[in-house]
């Protein structure tokens, strides 16, 4: 009697989540020492999550629910699109994660930027902003790529 196998999946959710949130981690960080050093102060994604959700500015619980946000966004949702999608990107790790930061990057201008009232590509905040959202992504993604070959064995 032949047994039958099921189907390998391409997808790894639980890569994913654990490289989804070292990856966060990583940018977070970033994030961090960023608004330590006083640097571009109008770039400050986490109160924008707090704002789209109409929660009172520099409150503990705006702060609390914008960085709940980014985590999950970070974790849950580009973690999960990641799993699915990574197969399908060229190159090793890395490269697979620089790509996909630079389409999260893509993403977070054309859609949560106007969103949060800074227009297409955030120029209201400037070209300053712009470039180092870029470069957060890209350090997001290339920790992404590499993260999810080590939790998926890869």
């Amino acid at each position: 009697m032949k047994l039958l196998h099921p189907m390998p999946t391409l997808l790894d959710e639980r890569a994913g989540l654990i490289a989804g949130f070292t990856a966060t981690v990583a940018m977070s960080i970033l994030m961090i020492a960023q608004k330590a050093a006083g640097l571009m102060p109008q770039l400050d994604p986490i109160a924008d999550i707090a704002n789209l959700a109409q929660l009172p500015a520099g409150t503990a619980m705006a702060l609390s629910f914008g960085w709940i946000g980014h985590f999950a966004l970070g974790t849950i949702i580009w973690g999960t699109i990641y799993a699915a999608m990574h197969a399908d990107l060229p190159g090793l790790p890395v490269v697979r994660g620089l790509i996909f930061g630079a389409l999260a990057w893509l993403a977070m201008m054309i859609v949560f930027m106007p969103m949060a009232g800074h227009g297409l590509f955030a120029l209201s905040l400037g070209l300053r902003a712009v470039v180092a959202t870029l470069v957060l992504h890209l350090v997001y993604g290339a920790v992404l790529g590499v993260a999810y070959a080590r939790a998926a064995h890869e």
